[in-house]
């Protein structure tokens, strides 16, 4: 009799240890579910890199850090965006980088530099509806996975009121525009941050120690338009 017990006690032992094995296992399974890591891609230039200001305070990394700590959740970030690049050098930048596909977010902002440099407009209407056919790329053809950022307004900086702020922003205006319109065709979302840097000499602290880029503070203020139309994405 003392050994059909010996015998039940053991068979109860490892159907509890089962169980709670697979009770753990189950957990796991629905934590790293939740805790999934997304991919973003920023491409750009300088206002993207973030020039002038910390490595964690450019619009990129603020902006993955709020949808860590609001979605509980992991972001990989990838920056392909160097400081004087036109739409021309950003497409060399990605043809020479090894990006995995798919990613989850790509931002696309570019063109001031096309501008300062007084490249032909007609480069831009060639080479941005290029890139963002590359960021839709990215992302398998996923028009709500992609965001276009319009250009700032360096006119309303120290360093652009020594040049023709009019000429500047009227161009910025119409660079600004044709990017809207390519978004639009495309059905991507295009991110209004302009108005952002023209408030530049009205409030100092928009403007980063250079006189010329954005400040950690005037990319929080991007973040904040970002973040809502990114966050529901991150969320499926």
């Amino acid at each position: 009799m003392n050994t059909f017990k010996i015998i039940a006690l053991i068979l109860l032992f490892f159907n509890c240890t089962s169980s709670e094995s697979e009770f753990l296992t189950g957990s796991e399974e629905i934590r790293s579910e939740y805790q999934k890591e997304f991919k973003y891609l920023a491409l750009g230039d300088s206002y993207t890199v973030g020039e002038s200001v910390a490595s964690n305070q450019n619009f990129p990394m603020q902006l993955s850090e709020r949808l860590e700590s609001e979605l509980n959740t992991s972001v990989e970030t990838k920056i392909i965006a160097r400081t004087g690049w036109r739409t021309d050098d950003l497409q060399n930048g990605i043809s020479n980088t090894r990006i995995d596909k798919p990613q989850d977010l790509v931002t696309l902002l570019i063109g001031v530099n096309n501008q300062y440099q007084d490249k032909p407009f007609e480069q831009y209407e060639k080479e941005f509806p290029e890139l963002l056919g590359i960021a839709l790329n990215f992302v398998e053809g996923n028009a709500e996975k992609v965001l276009v950022i319009s250009i700032p307004d360096y006119a309303f900086t120290p360093f652009g009121q020594s040049r023709d702020v009019d000429k500047i922003s009227r161009e910025i205006d119409m660079y600004n525009e044709f990017a809207r319109s390519i978004a639009v065709e495309n059905k991507v979302r295009f991110v209004e941050i302009t108005d952002i840097t023209r408030m530049g000499l009205e409030q100092p602290q928009l403007v980063a120690s250079d006189g010329l880029h954005p400040s950690g503070e005037a990319y929080s203020k991007f973040v904040d338009r970002i973040l809502p139309l990114v966050e529901e994405r991150f969320k499926d």
